[in-house]
């Protein structure tokens, strides 16, 4: 008798958050309904807490919210559940076999630059010549961790000086924010990271509305060294159906030459650096 008072005192808080993820993707009762063949008057019960919905029909009304493993584990938990999905650390032991993945995928990129980042920008691993290729700009060490790539191209004693195209760069990296947020959703810990991106200075607060720049498949990037600019591009990898939190929340960025010269200068300019 206890566990069910415990779970029917839980359900307002449940049906909170349906609702909110409903308005956050624009779905109706009804609209649920039809995505997840549940009965509106069931969905209704359950936003009410009127009903004990099961951990698959709450999964299945997830699957269709598109919610992110973290979210689905708080849902269940709001519902009186287990949670579902681990939420062991991203270098933990049942993730060694992506994170031996990771470092397979970090080594053949070499010798251009590549890491593996959180969801919030900061870098959990990275190849050899990461370090090596900022460390041509500006004293990495010197940094204090964890370390941000967010931060590093907005701060004036970070990369920023040597960004060619620093506004179209920034501009950009607000948008990327918004639209590689995890589930589509900025969460309060992204609101603070904004929030602190745009306290430095010389960032225009309009930064913070993502729009669209340009027509080209890629933004460059190009990087001041003396007097040439090299342009780079990158690309972002995510683990595929991943099953835990810590493998949805991983994202892989490789950085890639934009043109020949600036891969032929790349070259020597990393022969240069030596080794780390």
């Amino acid at each position: 008798m206890k566990s069910a008072e415990l779970t029917t005192n839980m359900m307002p808080n449940l049906g909170v958050l349906l609702r909110h993820w409903r308005d956050l993707r624009g779905r109706s009762q009804l609209d649920l309904s039809l995505d997840t063949g549940i009965s509106q008057k069931q969905i209704s019960f359950v936003e009410s807490g009127r009903s004990v919905p099961s951990r698959q029909t709450l999964m299945a009304i997830a699957q269709a919210l598109d919610m992110p493993l973290r979210d689905r584990n708080t849902l269940l938990l709001a519902a009186g559940y287990a949670p579902m999905f681990s939420e062991s650390a991203w270098d933990s032991a049942e993730m060694t076999s992506v994170t031996n993945a990771l470092r397979r995928m970090l080594r053949q990129h070499e010798p251009f630059p590549a890491l593996v980042m959180d969801r919030y920008w900061n870098v959990l691993m990275t190849n050899e010549s990461a370090p090596r290729f900022f460390g041509c700009f500006i004293d990495m060490g010197a940094r204090q961790g964890p370390r941000n790539m967010l931060h590093l191209m907005f701060d004036p004693q970070g990369m920023r000086p040597f960004v060619a195209n620093w506004q179209d760069v920034a501009r950009s990296l607000f948008e990327r924010v918004y639209r590689e947020s995890l589930g589509r959703v900025v969460d309060e810990k992204t609101k603070a990271l904004l929030a602190e991106l745009l306290a430095y200075p010389d960032v225009n607060s309009d930064w913070k509305n993502p729009v669209a720049i340009g027509f080209m498949p890629f933004i460059p990037l190009g990087f001041i060294r003396g007097d040439r600019v090299l342009n780079y591009f990158s690309m972002v990898t995510t683990v595929g159906t991943p099953q835990t939190v810590a493998a949805q929340e991983l994202r892989i960025e490789c950085m890639f030459p934009a043109d020949e010269a600036t891969e032929i200068h790349h070259a020597e300019m990393m022969a240069a650096a030596g080794n780390p």
